[in-house]
């Protein structure tokens, strides 16, 4: 059963709060807290819905909002979603070996009464959450079996995740996150290492952006991989690189107000994929298509490498580990 969202102590300190001068905790009260709440309200109305009506086409526009909640903290690979990795169940992506779809064949075709959220978070990764969604609500081809008892089951599993997440903030990891460098405080022993893994998170989304959400698709010159764009059967390649992009700079905003050239540099890459009329960079197959999308990667990778010279000094910190390693 999914709890009705409450605004706890510690999140109506932060909203009361006198903005303050940029730093990581300006990051924690506009931008993590904001963005985990929202993605559990998208999801719970998600898993609502779902219980209402599972047509997958009635379903796509609250699929899509949840989506695009996701997106606003899909960088976010640090603390509560890294724990039982909940990220993952959250969205299995990419997924060179179509483990999701293997995964979740097998579900649709076993006894529908057994498909409870219980049951949904004792499976694999890589048939839940957004991605297992997907290929329910956009299917390529017909289903093996009626998918609404499986609809409703991971619908109600990810509602239940964002939840979990978003809880698990309320009550302990920004306290952690806001008392880095105090006595007792084990994960973060100084200032600077808070700040460390905010910066990491948007390098590391930045590289992601580049090398998976870009460099997938695009492949090589005389082999491109259309078929490898994220989210590609719900029309969203080109929304989340957008997203992702917007919602890095706002990040970037609330940690540091003096860093001119990161923002810059944000800007040109976000007109460049605002510019792009691909929804689903299906353009990388042919010759003028790919030229597009090769200049928003190389304008990402510039943008990664003015955050490093630009941002990193300005929080005094470098690149920490990198969340993605070993993807």
């Amino acid at each position: 059963m999914l709890r009705p969202l409450t605004l706890g102590p510690l999140m109506l300190c932060l909203c009361l709060a006198t903005p303050a001068m940029a730093d990581f905790p300006e990051t924690l009260r506009q931008h993590i807290l904001p963005g985990y709440a929202a993605f559990a309200v998208a999801t719970a109305d998600l898993a609502q819905a779902a219980q209402q009506d599972c047509d997958a086409v009635a379903l796509r526009p609250a699929f899509q909002a949840a989506f695009d909640a996701w997106i606003g903290v899909q960088h976010l690979r640090f603390g509560p979603v890294e724990v039982d990795g909940r990220g993952l169940a959250i969205q299995f992506w990419p997924d060179p070996k179509g483990a999701g779809a293997k995964a979740q064949r097998g579900l649709l075709l076993d006894d529908a009464a057994a498909l409870t959220p219980d049951h949904m978070a004792e499976q694999s990764v890589a048939a839940r959450g957004l991605s297992g969604l997907e290929r329910l609500l956009y299917p390529a081809d017909p289903l093996p079996a009626d998918p609404c008892a499986l609809i409703r089951a991971t619908a109600a599993d990810l509602a239940q995740t964002a939840q979990t997440v978003n809880d698990a903030w309320l009550v302990g990891y920004a306290e952690t996150l806001l008392t880095a460098g105090e006595s007792g405080n084990t994960t973060y022993l100084t200032r600077p290492e808070a700040r460390q893994a905010l910066f990491t998170q948007v390098i590391t989304a930045l590289e992601f952006l580049q090398d998976q959400r870009l460099g997938r698709p695009l492949g090589t010159f005389d082999a491109p991989h259309p078929e490898r764009a994220e989210a590609r059967a719900s029309g969203r390649s080109l929304v989340n690189i957008r997203l992702s992009l917007h919602s890095l700079r706002a990040m970037v905003a609330t940690l540091s107000p003096d860093v001119p050239k990161t923002m810059a540099a944000f800007d040109h890459a976000i007109a460049l994929a605002e510019a792009l009329d691909d929804p689903v960079l299906a353009g990388v197959a042919t010759a003028q298509g790919r030229l597009r999308v090769e200049i928003l990667q190389q304008a990402v990778t510039a943008l990664r490498d003015t955050a490093l010279a630009e941002l990193g000094p300005e929080l005094d910190v470098g690149i920490g580990f990198n969340a993605a390693d070993g993807d």
